[in-house]
């Protein structure tokens, strides 16, 4: 589905037909986040009570930022306070420290190995986190992008996720130009409604390179349209960009919220994924079109019966 700016017009097409709304010069940029096997089972030390430790944010003194659950019972009836041991296999085990401020579901946890140790343990021990409404637990490889390559979201920056290398290759070949930023996806829900209505901001982590920085700078200077594949791609760009809407090189951690009161700077278009009413994602979509506009457009996907959640249908907003 896709939706023009201009005047709020309405087409339906597939995806494979991307290239017709694109011209030659157009920038698309994509997030090369690679989704972690975010959700680990472990044991309370004491107890051995079971717990599954859902990774969130990676802070920048190596510790993590969890929410931790039961899997039997209540889902946050495991005796949780700061002090306990949470022995994983492979002698791993974390320490859970104190319960984060900004977002009170998450819990500070520091591993008991680092670095590459640690994420070759990750990817021996953990799984990708379970979306509901997936009937079968899938392999980790159903939540990669194909160009990912910098591990370390919690979920799947998902509007990538119908890209096949073809494509990309047929748009190289219209004269799409491409270029790639980082951000780690933190999670999409703690398991908490009344949490998860609030909305609140994940710290999440990013990275802009010289070469993503120079391509959307000549993109803007040429007059061609920047394209952010996924909601991430936007925060990302938007973070790093001055008031002129120059992007510079960076790394850092972004909690910017986008909204309609949002001018944005880099974002010219946005390919991304159905998303629930109560998702914070549709603030963002309304700093491209009206709300009305895009209430219109999901009345029209409800009755030609798109796909909403990570793996289902996609809109683009040009």
């Amino acid at each position: 589905m896709t939706i023009r700016r201009s005047d709020g017009e309405i087409y339906h097409s597939d995806f494979r037909q991307l290239g017709r709304f694109l011209q030659p010069g157009d920038l698309l940029v994509f997030n090369s986040s690679r989704t972690l096997p975010a959700s680990i089972l472990g044991h309370e030390a004491l107890t051995g009570t079971e717990i599954e430790v859902r990774l969130a944010e990676h802070l920048p003194d190596d510790s993590w930022l969890a929410l931790l659950v039961c899997p039997v019972g209540e889902p946050f009836a495991c005796g949780l306070r700061e002090g306990i041991t949470i022995n994983f296999a492979l002698g791993l085990s974390t320490k859970v420290g104190s319960r984060s401020e900004r977002i009170p579901r998450l819990w500070k946890i520091t591993f008991s190995k680092s670095a590459t140790e640690l994420m070759s343990l990750l990817y021996r021990l953990g799984k990708p986190i379970r979306y509901e409404h997936t009937s079968l637990p899938w392999d980790l490889d159903y939540y990669q992008n194909i160009y990912s390559r910098e591990p370390g979201s919690s979920e799947m920056p998902s509007a990538g996720r119908p890209f096949t290398w073809k494509a990309l290759f047929d748009l190289k070949k219209k004269g799409i130009r491409m270029a790639y930023v980082v951000l780690h996806a933190g999670l999409s829900s703690y398991l908490d409604d009344d949490l998860d209505a609030k909305h609140p901001i994940s710290e999440e982590e990013y990275f802009s390179s010289p070469s993503a920085a120079e391509e959307v700078n000549v993109a803007h200077e040429r007059r061609k349209r920047v394209v952010a594949v996924g909601t991430t791609v936007v925060r990302a760009l938007e973070t790093v960009a001055d008031k002129t809407g120059t992007l510079h090189p960076g790394h850092g951690y972004t909690q910017l919220r986008i909204t309609s009161e949002h001018r944005l700077r880099t974002a010219d278009g946005l390919l991304t994924g159905l998303h629930e009413p109560e998702a914070s994602h549709l603030d963002l979509l309304s700093a491209f079109v009206s709300p009305q506009v895009i209430q219109d457009a999901y009345e029209q996907a409800i009755r030609l019966g798109y796909l909403w959640h990570e793996f289902g249908d996609l809109s683009l907003i040009i």
